[in-house]
């Protein structure tokens, strides 16, 4: 079901709207790490080899999700646009543009990474075994990079179409035909011996495929349903690279300022360097929380702008922020809650687990921050205010930088109040005063 305009019924039916797109949003961004662990479970049964070279590929991959996570966003804030705008017909054709770009994109990355799988690996100075392990898995993973960005774009042409149920039914369903492709690929059924970790690279590879092909079938159909054309347009598919670059930068801001965390930590040790990795961790599943309403914030925004209701505009951002602050607050007092009881889940260092827990408490005080950022973050992507952003991020990242050299010899909790208060602080002031003027409300598709 496509929806279009403003619902009726005042806050309730925001509320029910946002909880109708968040909902199922959160669940299918909760289900891909829960089975990714499942698959880090299933190759560690292998050793410890194969474990590390797993490690050493999705660290690869992931770095391609996130740099292109914009087929995903860019796509739903183009969509809803034109969905709000009541052209159905020319928000699938701008859907179209964009599964075009990540197939371009996906063959380009294939083409290009394929023969660099060797020196990519070794820039994580890998022992000999390792480095051919992981080499062998990246070779197969590395042809699911079409397939893999199909399904970014084809589920942000859906969250534009503010349908976000079919991406966690697809997200669900493959992943779990993941697991079970995994486990009789690596260890073999049936007499047949298995393939080992190149088993579960193409275990993953086939359900990529089958997911990507179900989230494609549906936008073509629904392409073919409104008439919109299924070819190539050069200039559609030039527009939507040139609207993802802003939120390119954006990414690279972000995966930047976890490096320097990352950095910060390993000068102070071994054991700092452990806890900075699980409370990372643990910040980016609670991430997914509050990053479920910004989905839904960007579908609702883009819908509102591309009707021209300023005023639904501004009602709908500050219903959402309303839940942003909400849902922080849960988090954080949640995550301070259970900040004693983590530690020991991951591991029996007590070094590491004394140095994790008031690390987690600066994180929780710092989660309604969190919330707000997410939420805004939502509605001025949905807005295509991307520029805006990639500015913005940079600002905070160069206030950031600085004061975490000087503060991260005092400790791991020092660098994580830097990180609170000018990173996710400065991100917070950026975004509030961008979201209390009118230059990112532009009007119409």
């Amino acid at each position: 079901m496509i929806v279009t305009g403003r619902p009726a019924g005042g806050r309730r039916a925001q509320d029910r709207e946002i909880l109708r797109l968040a909902v199922p949003a959160f669940l299918a961004l909760v289900a891909e790490p829960l089975f990714l662990l499942a698959d880090s479970a299933i190759v560690g049964h292998l050793g410890t080899p194969q474990l590390a070279a797993l490690g050493i590929a999705s660290a690869v991959l992931g770095t391609l999700v996130s740099l292109c996570i914009f087929l995903a966003y860019g796509t739903t804030a183009s969509v809803a646009r034109q969905v709000g705008a009541g052209n159905t017909s020319g928000a699938l054709a701008q859907g179209v543009d964009g599964l075009w770009l990540a197939t371009l994109i996906g063959a380009l990355a294939t083409l290009v990474a394929l023969p660099l799988t060797g020196p990519l690996v070794a820039l994580f100075g890998p022992s000999d075994r390792v480095a051919e392990l992981a080499a062998t898995y990246l070779h197969l993973a590395l042809l699911g990079a079409v397939p893999l960005l199909l399904m970014l774009a084809a589920t942000g042409v859906l969250r534009g179409l503010q349908d976000t149920r079919t991406p966690l039914v697809v997200a669900v369903v493959g992943n779990l035909a993941n697991i079970v492709l995994n486990l009789v690929l690596v260890y073999g059924v049936g007499g047949l011996d298995g393939l080992g970790i190149a088993g579960s690279a193409l275990g993953t590879l086939i359900a990529q495929l089958g997911s990507a092909a179900a989230l494609v079938a549906v936008v073509v159909r629904a392409a073919r349903r409104e008439r919109a054309p299924l070819r190539p347009d050069l200039p559609g598919i030039r527009q939507a690279g040139r609207a993802g670059v802003p939120l390119i930068m954006r990414t690279l801001m972000l995966r930047a300022s976890l490096l320097v965390m990352t950095y910060d930590a390993a000068t102070l040790g071994d054991a700092d360097l452990a806890a900075m990795q699980l409370a990372l961790t643990i910040w980016t599943f609670l991430a997914f929380t509050l990053d479920a309403v910004a989905i839904a914030a960007q579908a609702i925004t883009g819908r509102y702008l591309g009707a021209g209701d300023a005023p639904g505009t501004r009602a709908g951002t500050s219903r959402m922020e309303r839940w942003g602050w909400l849902s922080g607050i849960v988090t954080g007092l949640g995550l301070a809650a259970l900040a004693p009881f983590l530690g020991p889940l991951f591991t029996g260092d007590q070094v590491v687990q004394d140095l994790l827990v008031p690390v987690l408490l600066v994180a929780a005080v710092a989660q309604p921050v969190a919330g707000i950022v997410f939420v805004l973050d939502g509605v001025l992507i949905g807005a295509g205010d991307a520029v805006y952003l990639a500015w913005a991020q940079l600002a905070t990242l160069l206030l950031f930088a600085p004061v975490a050299w000087l503060v991260g010899g005092q400790g791991l909790v020092w660098l994580w109040v830097a990180f609170a208060v000018c990173f996710m602080g400065g991100r917070a002031v950026t975004l509030i005063l961008r979201a209390r003027g009118d230059r990112w409300m532009r009007l119409g598709a």
